[in-house]
């Protein structure tokens, strides 16, 4: 039985390297169609005996199977966009395509417009095909767009750059790496004592020997800075051999180190014109008298998170005021354990993190305060928060007195948010809430066993010299905040008498200990509440070892004031707080929130704005 018409027409297989090319656009395809079209037109019209003679074979149901055996996307293909004259082109690539004898006479003068359309209805397909996989070779024009960049460039590292960060030398990419003489001897001179300082001379030093053990030392071909196994350091290392004739202005002292890297690097400008010889120092002195000199210099950039500290993540978002007609229409809601639960999906997914707070405040409507859960692919989660500004929702007598310390309260006594940082200026209310949370969950609780209160011990001006006493008694002059704070937090229980505060008083401090930063190398803390504060003198490093020493069921919180930075070499951009910030974002176990409204005096916050 004959199949119908109209399917034979729709049901195309396509031959094996066209169902494997990529789908054309919607132009080019109905470009290719047109220029099949155009091309078939004259044998549709060809009145020639060939032509009349292969129409006379249309009725035979023959063409439809064989169709469907043999994979001839000739006739098929070619026949969707003709119509009702297609039948006609159909039959002459058959005999074509099956090596028959049938009908030889028939075969013999149609060759010629039975191999054009045989020739030109396969070309749309693959005319269209072909421009589909050009974007493969798309890395050679990456590479080609690479290659005209020139030579790498050759940075000449000053000593203060080791010192600061001993994996400098791997983090210049495909560069060239060189070292004066002189950092080397300062480098040995730096070697001895327990300072930070110290230990990364110590370190720079092991690498470089890492780097010139095995085999020869060649000057002119330098050492693959990749060879201990940094794959992104692409570039190598060149030490100074030879003795340069430095020609600096008379008003230079000769004899001095910075001096003498300036004329490293205004001789190797001389040596090798057709590269870029730059400087790269910390120190603002040197760099300046190099651009005095005509020299290039820059700052180590690398170790700074951030280039701008107001781009720094602040852990809540504003949503917009059509945020109901834009997710609306597709969320779900439902209530549990007290909270409301929104799934939404729309533009705004992309944009959000978990743990990340939202809210919306409308006038003349209910406002909404919501925190990130979960996201799973197009859609998120968001959870309304516990209100800690009503007096029933207190944390040892402290509520919130606005948003983004209900926002700070919330992470605090979550108990699945294992790492929380706050930051803010003074007077935000940070080590207080902090507090009163530790102490609500140790005492009340009973999830953690213990609070631990470490700092660095960086002064704001002159150092007064050795203290007196064991570690919690040197610690004492650095904890008063923590002191301040515990005499407020005394104050808000006025039920109780004065027998009853003092004695709360012994039992909250015997549940606080207070540990010096200079010991916590090796130590585990397991189910305690651990308060960092002052994060923001903390390297990256330090801030390292202080959040790997949390063992099971053990909470760290980091307190700072990126505005109050008192450690020498740290910036907003590289200060571990910082640097903490960034990496946690995101992860389902933290949080952070940017505390921005003065709670502690109208002195404090207007001193805050002003000076």
């Amino acid at each position: 039985m004959p199949l119908p018409k109209p399917p034979a027409h729709k049901a195309a297989i396509l031959d094996l390297a066209d169902a494997e090319a990529p789908v054309a656009p919607r132009p080019a395809r109905r470009k290719a169609k047109e220029t099949v079209a155009r091309l078939l037109t004259p044998q549709l019209f060809d009145d020639s005996p060939q032509a009349l003679e292969a129409s006379a074979a249309r009725p035979a149901p023959s063409p439809a199977p064989s169709a469907a055996i043999s994979p001839a996307p000739v006739t098929t293909q070619a026949s969707a966009p003709v119509g009702r004259a297609s039948a006609t082109p159909a039959p002459a690539p058959a005999p074509a395509r099956t090596p028959t004898p049938a009908n030889p006479t028939a075969r013999a003068p149609a060759p010629a417009p039975a191999k054009v359309a045989a020739d030109t209805r396969p070309a749309a397909p693959r005319a269209t095909a072909k421009p589909i996989p050009a974007p493969a070779p798309a890395p050679r024009s990456a590479r080609a767009r690479a290659e005209p960049s020139g030579p790498s460039k050759l940075f000449v590292l000053d000593t203060n750059v080791l010192m600061h960060d001993p994996m400098s030398l791997f983090r210049f990419a495909e560069h060239d790496i060189f070292l004066p003489m002189i950092t080397l001897e300062e480098l040995d001179g730096h070697k001895k004592g327990m300072s930070e300082v110290a230990r990364n001379a110590r370190q720079v030093s092991r690498d470089l020997d890492a780097l010139a053990t095995e085999g020869s030392l060649d000057p002119k071909e330098g050492i693959p800075l990749s060879k201990t196994g940094h794959r992104d350091a692409t570039g190598r290392l060149f030490f100074q051999t030879t003795f340069f004739e430095i020609k600096l202005p008379a008003g230079l002292p000769q004899g001095k180190a910075d001096n003498q890297i300036l004329g490293v690097v205004q001789t190797l400008r001389e040596q090798q014109p057709e590269r870029d010889v730059v400087l790269v120092s910390k120190d603002i002195n040197m760099r300046v008298k190099a651009r005095a000199l005509g020299l290039p210099a820059e700052d180590y950039f690398n170790d700074k998170t951030l280039e701008d500290g107001d781009l720094l993540y602040t852990g809540m978002l504003a949503l917009p005021p059509d945020f109901w007609e834009l997710h609306g229409k597709a969320m779900d809601s439902w209530q549990h354990g007290g909270h409301t639960y929104y799934r939404i999906s729309g533009p705004l997914v992309p944009s959000l993190l978990i743990n990340q707070f939202v809210y919306l405040e409308t006038p003349g409507a209910a406002p909404l305060y919501a925190r990130v859960t979960e996201i799973t692919g197009k859609s998120a989660v968001l959870k309304t928060l516990r209100d800690f500004t009503h007096a029933k929702n207190s944390v040892w007598g402290v509520t919130a007195r606005n948003r983004e310390q209900n926002f700070a309260l919330n992470l605090l006594t979550d108990p699945d948010c294992d790492f929380v940082s706050l930051a803010g200026t003074a007077g935000t209310g940070k080590t207080l809430m902090t507090l009163a949370a530790g102490l609500s969950q140790v005492l009340e609780d009973r999830r953690y066993s213990e609070i631990i209160v470490t700092r660095v011990t960086v002064p704001v001006g002159e150092d007064i010299g050795f203290l007196p006493g064991n570690e919690e008694e040197k610690m004492g002059p650095w904890m008063g905040a923590l002191d301040d704070n515990l005499e407020v937090l005394a104050r808000s229980d006025s039920s109780a008498g004065e027998w009853g505060r003092a004695a709360t008083n012994d039992l909250v401090r015997s549940k606080i200990k207070i540990k010096s930063l200079n010991f916590m190398r090796g130590r585990t803390f397991l189910s305690k509440y651990v308060i960092i504060d002052e994060a923001q003198n903390l390297t990256p490093k330090q801030m390292k070892t202080l959040v790997t020493r949390a063992g099971p069921g053990t909470k760290i919180v980091c307190l700072g004031n990126l505005a109050q930075i008192d450690t020498p070499y740290l910036t907003e951009g590289s200060s571990g707080l910082t640097f903490a910030v960034d990496r946690f974002k995101g992860w389902p176990h933290s949080g952070h929130i940017t505390l921005a409204r003065g709670e502690r005096s109208r002195l404090a916050d207007f001193a805050s704005d002003v000076l």
